[in-house]
């Protein structure tokens, strides 16, 4: 059941090592001894451990070792769960426990806040003269599902009482957990009672809100002053987080030449490289900027004055401000503010650029702020205003053929001379007649080739003999010509055939027979 392990430089240092009930190796050290009295210790543990494990009473041989520990050691087998500790003796309680994380730890007011929540509720449910040795896997459990299910009673009573919500028990839970392993590190416990305690996702979609930019049309109506424009455009269209980023942004951040802001942020500022973050300035931002700006006072440095006031309730005000607008306040103000300009974002953009311009990872996006809305589905289906956006989507189209069915059906192809120098930048296939010769093909005038609209080979007057490419054409000066070269492989058969047609109408007598003859010079 057990065995005796040899540490230490000189390989005299004692320990008993076994395993626990949940198969977890658990050791108790015994120090510097001999062989002899580390095999007796042994014997005496066996006892102890065999008695624990079927729970029936210790073995005379295993009571008698247990008297003849002395306190300390007596107190490692009692932090094990194997006997109960000595009267009289020194045991640290679940307070004490609580106290010392809470000193120890080096976090920020709001998450020192938070730790609080995890530690009152401990406390009430644990007892704060709790021994913390005696706080089992099943104490454990039980906390969980107190604060996750209503307290038992009278429906009224039940109704009386506020569920936290999955993501807050989620967060107490891995608080809890971090707490008891501190216990297990500082030699408290041997073994943390909340580590397979079920913690569930932090995250609640239920609270999850898109706030649509016709809604923050009326809200920046609706707002008293430039400062509020401001505090809701920058949640929404630059993706800061309120109050803590806008707060901490000046004037000096703002890049109106190339349209940016740098945004610091307090969260996230104990993290390597994410302290600092820089965000566009969106077209829908830029003039509730201006305007803040032209209107602040000289010499002004915060974007924002209003929220260096600690008094300054902004939840409060901002319902006012939704309700004044006609619409209904939604679960997490500004967080779901934040979280629509991340679903905006990443529609357009790739999820690492949005990850970085939110300041934080591609799968805390997905987890926390990316939303579903009704229009993904709409647009998927093709129904509703979903039909007219994949219409203007180019990502939902289709590759269609340029050929018309009653192409397909005639038995001649189109106007061979309406199609001549038709494959600038296309790179089409050439389409020969059969000739009276045979099975050899004879050259054909530039008039006579026949383009298809299938894609190929090099055809047409862009190849310096049959079947013979030469090297693409340099990009024309134009800007206008150049953006036709550009936009030509995507233009359906029917618009080119058109241009091409609008240009031999509007060239000057005898360009053709330039353009015909330039096919022989092309070369020189």
């Amino acid at each position: 059941m057990a065995s005796v392990a040899w540490d230490g430089k000189d390989g005299d240092m004692a320990r008993i090592v076994f395993r626990d009930a949940a198969g977890k190796q658990q050791s108790l050290r015994l120090g510097r001894c001999t062989k002899r009295t580390a095999q007796n210790a042994l014997t005496g543990f066996e006892r102890v451990l065999e008695s624990h494990r079927v729970g029936s009473t210790i073995h005379p041989d295993g009571v008698k070792w247990l008297e003849r520990l002395d306190d300390r050691l007596h107190d490692r087998v009692a932090r094990l769960g194997l006997v109960e500790p000595r009267k009289g003796a020194a045991s640290v309680t679940v307070a004490q426990l609580l106290e010392r994380f809470a000193a120890a730890a080096s976090v920020k007011d709001s998450t020192r806040a938070a730790y609080k929540q995890t530690t009152d509720s401990l406390s009430a449910f644990l007892g704060v003269d709790t021994p913390l040795h005696t706080v089992t896997t099943e104490r454990a459990d039980a906390w969980r599902n107190a604060i996750a299910e209503p307290k038992a009673g009278s429906e009224s009573e039940r109704r009386k009482v506020k569920r936290l919500a999955a993501a807050t028990v989620a967060k107490r839970v891995h608080v809890a957990r971090a707490i008891f392993k501190k216990a297990v590190r500082w030699k408290l416990i041997a073994a943390n009672p909340f580590e397979e305690v079920r913690a569930g996702s932090q995250s609640n979609p239920e609270r999850s809100h898109y706030v649509p930019r016709e809604a923050i049309g009326a809200i920046l109506a609706a707002c008293p002053d430039a400062e509020w424009r401001a505090i809701v455009a920058l949640s929404r269209f630059a993706g800061l987080r309120c109050p803590s980023e806008v707060v901490a942004l000046r004037w000096g951040d703002v890049n109106w030449e190339k349209g940016r802001l740098t945004v610091r942020s307090p969260k996230t500022a104990h993290h390597d490289g994410h302290a600092v973050r820089v965000v566009p300035i969106a077209p829908e931002l830029r003039p509730i900027l201006q305007d803040l700006f032209d209107a602040a006072e000289a010499g002004a440095e915060a974007v924002v004055p209003r929220l260096h006031d600690p008094r300054t309730n902004l939840r409060t005000h901002f319902q006012r401000i939704i309700a004044r607008a006609g619409l209904k306040p939604w679960p997490r103000l500004f967080h779901n503010l934040r979280a629509s300009c991340a679903t905006d974002w990443v529609e357009t953009f790739p999820n690492h650029v949005v990850a970085g311009w939110l300041g934080h990872s591609p799968m805390i996006a997905a987890t926390h702020y990316l939303q579903t809305r009704d229009a993904h589905f709409d647009l998927a289906a093709g129904i509703g205003n979903g039909a007219e956006q994949a219409a203007a989507n180019p990502a939902t189209h289709t590759l269609t053929s340029d050929r018309t069915e009653q192409d397909a059906k005639r038995k001649t192809p189109r106007k061979p001379a309406a199609l001549a120098g038709c494959a600038i930048g296309c790179d089409p296939m050439e389409t020969w007649g059969m000739g009276g010769t045979g099975l050899e093909p004879t050259p054909k005038t530039p008039s006579e080739t026949l383009v298809s609209d299938s894609g190929g080979s090099k055809c047409g007057n862009n190849g310096a003999g049959f079947g013979a490419p030469t090297a693409p054409a340099e990009r024309p000066a134009d800007p206008d010509l150049a953006a036709l070269v550009t936009a030509w492989p995507a233009l359906p058969l029917a618009v080119r055939v058109g241009i091409v047609a609008m240009v031999r109408a509007a060239a000057p007598l005898g360009a053709s027979d330039a353009r015909d003859g330039a096919h022989g010079e092309g070369d020189r």
